[in-house]
């Protein structure tokens, strides 16, 4: 099977706009689905809302081991406000650059793993099999996978997961946790002339932060992950220098390690936040880490070795992936993180992938599903 077509098929995702928000991934995920059912694969659909459509497909299957996993997500960030020397939906080539909104994050990946797919489509029956999940809304606070891991029926099982996001092919144990919220503070309003009169908002956020500047987590650092980290991201507040505000809201990133706990974390906060302010968490998903030394990951090390031609060390993504909300559907299944984009170019002006790593991941891939399968 020509690796080649993997860039073709990548150019083909790309012409598809995705950009999150809206989304709209209906198109590009029937036209997927579509391939895979004219391949032999089993097609399932999923719409969390009006268009926001993921992709289930399964070949294979046997009762003595689950399936191996392929996931990736169609969405695509916006272009953002500076100006793209190239088309970013014609799939524009420069030298070994495969130009585009989405190519690193990560078209480039779910095409590699379509290809990878096709070539074993008719090798399956009998083996575990695999299951590509192909997801909707993974840019916007992985959406489309939380709902999917509501569907135990829809999901069925998986033993292990390779996420195809971008990190130059490099074999990744895991990432971060994420918890995101705002939290509200409520003041009464007053002239700015009679400030006694009121009750400000604002300072009320002020003091707030000031707390969660100094917040000590008391975990201790993961050896790979190193410490969890916490920033202010947004302050909104007020509706005119002279009037004493009586709303602000504050807007908190958190991204945790392994052995932290959410819930007992999120209770610590309010505490410390005190009964006046208004919580609202919008995102609380897991760390992802699997053991460097875990069987299936040093085989997936194996695998990478020789295309990359170094030697593997445990290394994690920085960003988040929706293999967090994946995991509550298949706990304990080990996960790796692994992609041809090149994560530095996520989300950039003039975004890009390297053709060569595109066609070296399609045999990652096939090898990976091959040890699985050992079709």
């Amino acid at each position: 099977m020509s690796s080649a077509d993997a860039v073709s098929l990548t150019r083909d995702l790309l012409h598809f706009d995705t950009v999150n928000p809206p989304g709209r991934e209906r198109d590009c995920a029937r036209h997927i689905g579509e391939r895979l059912l004219a391949w032999g694969y089993h097609v399932e659909y999923h719409e969390y809302e009006d268009s926001r459509t993921s992709v289930i497909a399964r070949a294979g299957g046997n009762d003595r081991k689950d399936p191996l996993c392929l996931t990736g997500h169609l969405d695509v960030v916006p272009l953002g406000t500076r100006q793209w020397s190239k088309d970013p939906f014609n799939g524009e080539t420069d030298g070994d650059r495969l130009y585009g909104r989405g190519s690193s994050d990560m078209k480039a990946g779910v095409a590699a793993m379509l290809i990878a797919a096709r070539a074993f489509a008719d090798k399956l029956n009998g083996t575990p099999g695999i299951v590509l999940v192909l997801t909707a809304s993974e840019e916007n606070g992985c959406v489309g996978s939380r709902h999917l891991a509501q569907l135990p029926k829809l999901m069925g099982r998986a033993g292990a997961i390779v996420v195809g996001e971008p990190t130059s092919n490099y074999p990744m144990v895991g990432h971060k946790g994420s918890i995101k919220f705002h939290a509200e503070f409520k003041g009464v309003s007053a002239h700015g002339s009679m400030p006694h009169l009121g009750e400000n908002a604002i300072y009320k956020a002020a003091k707030a932060i000031a707390k969660l500047e100094g917040f000590e987590f008391g975990v201790p650092a993961h050896p790979v992950m190193g410490s969890p980290t916490m920033n202010v991201g947004t302050v909104e507040g007020g509706s005119g220098v002279n009037l004493v505000p009586d709303l602000a809201r504050i807007g908190v990133d958190i991204r945790t390690v392994p052995g932290t706990d959410h819930a007992a974390l999120l209770e610590r906060l309010q505490a410390l936040l005190g009964a006046e302010a208004s919580m609202d968490v919008f995102s609380d998903m897991g760390p992802v880490w699997t053991e460097p030394q875990q069987e299936w990951m040093q085989r997936v090390f194996e695998i990478c070795k020789p295309v990359l031609g170094e030697k593997m060390e445990a290394r994690t993504a920085p960003y988040m992936t929706d293999a967090a909300n994946l995991l509550t559907a298949w706990p304990g299944a080990p996960t790796v993180v692994l992609g041809p984009g090149e994560a530095g170019m996520a989300h950039q002006t003039d975004e890009y992938c390297n053709m060569e790593r595109i066609r070296q991941s399609v045999g990652i891939y096939e090898e990976i599903i091959r040890d699985w399968c050992k079709a």
